[in-house]
C-alpha cells in the first residue's frame, strides 16, 4: 500500500486545500477593511453613540475571531475643548484681519506704498521688503535708507504685543561672484536676516519676540529668469503670527 493510500490524502486533495487557503486571507481583509471604514464613519459624524454602536455590531459579527478590537470604553475627545480651541482660532484669525488692515492703512500714510508689500494668509501675516531697500548690492550690512524703513516699520510693530516675528532672509539664484566673502546664498541670506534682527532689538524690540532665519532662493516669488525677477526675490520678509497663549 502506498504513502498516499496509508494517510487517505492524494495529491489532488492537498491541491485543492492548497488553492483554498487564499480565501481565508481574503475574507479576513475584508472583514478588516469594514471595520476601518465604519469607525472611520463613525468618528466623523463626531457621534459617539453611534460610534460605539458600530464598533459593538462588528465585534459581535465577527465573533471571538477578532481578539484585536478591545471591548472596554472609546477614548472621544472632549468636545468642549475642541469647541474652544475652534473658537480661539477664530478670534486670532479675525484679530489677525484687523491688524492687517491697520498696517496697510500705516503704510499708506508713511508713502511706503510700492515699497513695502503686505499679505494675509492662514492667519499670518507677511510683510516684504526688496533687499534693495534695505541692503547695498552683494551686501549684509544695512544701509541708512534701509534703517529708516526698518525705523517705520518698528514704531508699528512695537504696538503689536501679542505678534511672534520671524525674519526671513530671501537671494536669488546665483552664488555670490568670484572673490566675495560669503561662501553661499545661505550665508548671505542668514546675515542679512540678523543684521535686521538686531537692529530691530537695538530699537528697543523685546528679543523673545524675534526669531531670523536665511532661507537662500527657496520659495522664489518669481522665476529666476530675468534681472526684474531675480531683483524682487531678493528680499526680506517678517513674518507676524500671533500663539493661541498670547
Amino acid at each position: 500500500m502506498s504513502d498516499d493510500e496509508q494517510t487517505g490524502f492524494d495529491d489532488d486533495d492537498e491541491e485543492v486545500e492548497a488553492s483554498s487557503q487564499w480565501l481565508t486571507t481574503l475574507s479576513d481583509l475584508s472583514m478588516l477593511l469594514m471595520t476601518f471604514f465604519i469607525m472611520l464613519f463613525s468618528m466623523s459624524s463626531l457621534d459617539v453613540k453611534k460610534f460605539t454602536d458600530s464598533f459593538s455590531s462588528v465585534r459581535n459579527a465577527l465573533g471571538n475571531k477578532s481578539k484585536a478590537i478591545t471591548t472596554g470604553p472609546i477614548a472621544t475627545p472632549d468636545m468642549s475643548t475642541l469647541v474652544e480651541q475652534a473658537r480661539i482660532r477664530q478670534r486670532i484669525i479675525g484679530e489677525q484681519r484687523r491688524v492687517y488692515d491697520q498696517f496697510r492703512s500705516y503704510v499708506s500714510t508713511k508713502g511706503l506704498d510700492g515699497v513695502v508689500a503686505a499679505t494675509l494668509e492662514a492667519g499670518k501675516i507677511t510683510i516684504g521688503f526688496p533687499a534693495g531697500v534695505l541692503f547695498p548690492k552683494d551686501g549684509v550690512d544695512l544701509t541708512e535708507e534701509g534703517k529708516q524703513r526698518l525705523r517705520t516699520v518698528y514704531d508699528f510693530l512695537i504696538k503689536t504685543a501679542g505678534e511672534r516675528i520671524n525674519i526671513r532672509g530671501f537671494t536669488d539664484n546665483q552664488p555670490p561672484g568670484a572673490g566675495s566673502r560669503f561662501r553661499d546664498n545661505w550665508e548671505v541670506s542668514s546675515l542679512r536676516a540678523v543684521a535686521v534682527l538686531r537692529y530691530m532689538v537695538s530699537l528697543g524690540m523685546p528679543p523673545n519676540r524675534l526669531t531670523a532665519t536665511g532661507l537662500a532662493d527657496l520659495e522664489p516669488l518669481y522665476p529666476n529668469d530675468t534681472p526684474a525677477h531675480r531683483a524682487r526675490n531678493q528680499r526680506v520678509e517678517f513674518v507676524l503670527e500671533r500663539w493661541i497663549g498670547e
